[in-house]
């Protein structure tokens, strides 16, 4: 069987900047017969994430993530539909999700590695496994219950940094949901920071690119900030930190400032915000949502259910067509899009 695939056609350097022209779309084949607990799947959505920057570099600086190989297949968390099955569990029709989905449009895969999907907890929206209600919108809300320590009523105030992008733009409703009193999020642009106030219920919403923002924070957190999600890194981390109060806590998700820059993960600290966070006895754990798949089930129903109230809103940028994940991964790392960066392969 004739696909086409994408695989990785170029590593952009530790330190440069991912372009379209890192991957190359090319025609390949895939057998005709399976193997038992094998599955034929057509490949209808793929993710596109900040994490895969890493990926890109043979030294990926991470245990838990394997490089994409030149002139191999690249991968991520992709949804698709079994057309043909060898697997007791699996049924011509299910629609099935994985976190190492290969990036073509049909492939034959190992049954017992997938995850059935039940379309109606999403209204039948499939592209939400792959973001608010999948491995995004369970790092923001495992992030914020195992790392954030927020508590009803205890008057927080939360900020969260990359707030428009697709993890950012749920932890900040989910901030709010699980018991913050004020949320305050920093994007690039005024329109990402009119969407997050007027639409994701943020209390405010700050353009870095504009103005002083460590002013702005004062004013805006008057008194001082109590959970930080961090998304970013950097300089904007460094004047959010400053910021912040004593026993505060970072959920430390992502340096996406920092990723295309040969340093360790997470980031060091500058000196005199590595002072501040000691003194004011501010934690920064690495968190990873891996770690914590025995809360996976309760934790997905918990955001679809708050999706389907209308407690939780979404925002997608949808890409059409394999041939344009390149695109759809450069414009991402710059910061072109709101919300979960998702690419159509096929409908």
């Amino acid at each position: 069987m004739i696909i086409q695939r994408v695989v990785l056609n170029s590593r952009p350097g530790k330190n440069g900047v991912p372009v379209a022209e890192n991957f190359r779309l090319e025609q390949s084949t895939i057998a005709d017969t399976l193997q038992a607990g094998q599955v034929r799947v057509k490949t209808l959505y793929l993710s596109v994430d900040p994490y895969m920057r890493c990926r890109m570099n043979e030294d990926t600086g991470s245990d838990y993530l394997q490089p994409w190989q030149l002139s191999e297949v690249a991968d991520g968390g992709g949804i698709g539909v079994v057309e043909e099955s060898k697997h007791d569990n699996l049924a011509k029709g299910d629609f099935v999700t994985s976190f190492t989905w290969p990036w073509q449009t049909a492939a034959i895969l190992d049954g017992d590695l997938l995850q059935k999907l039940v379309p109606q907890l999403v209204d039948g929206r499939l592209s939400y496994f792959l973001g608010a209600a999948g491995i995004t919108g369970l790092t923001a809300l495992l992030g914020i219950r195992e790392k954030g320590h927020v508590a009803a009523g205890a008057n927080q105030t939360m900020v969260v940094s990359g707030a428009a992008g697709a993890c950012g733009s749920l932890a900040g409703q989910i901030g709010r949901l699980e018991g913050c009193s004020r949320v305050v999020g920093i994007a690039g642009t005024d329109e990402k920071c009119s969407i997050l106030v007027q639409e994701m219920g943020f209390d405010a919403a700050i353009n870095y690119k504009k103005g002083d923002v460590a002013k702005q924070l004062r004013e805006l957190c008057p008194g001082g900030v109590d959970v930080y999600f961090d998304n970013v890194g950097g300089d904007i981390s460094d004047t959010v930190i400053s910021q912040m109060n004593q026993n505060s806590h970072i959920i430390l998700c992502g340096q996406i400032s920092q990723y295309n820059k040969d340093v360790p993960y997470p980031p060091p600290l500058p000196p005199d915000i590595e002072k501040i966070q000691k003194e004011r006895n501010i934690t920064r754990e690495r968190f990873l949502v891996l770690n914590y798949m025995d809360k996976q089930e309760a934790s997905v129903l918990q955001l679809c259910q708050w999706i389907q109230e209308g407690k939780l809103k979404v925002r997608e940028t949808v890409v059409e067509g394999l041939a344009n994940i390149g695109a759809a991964f450069q414009s991402m790392m710059n910061g072109g899009n709101i919300g979960k960066q998702i690419v159509s392969v096929s409908k």
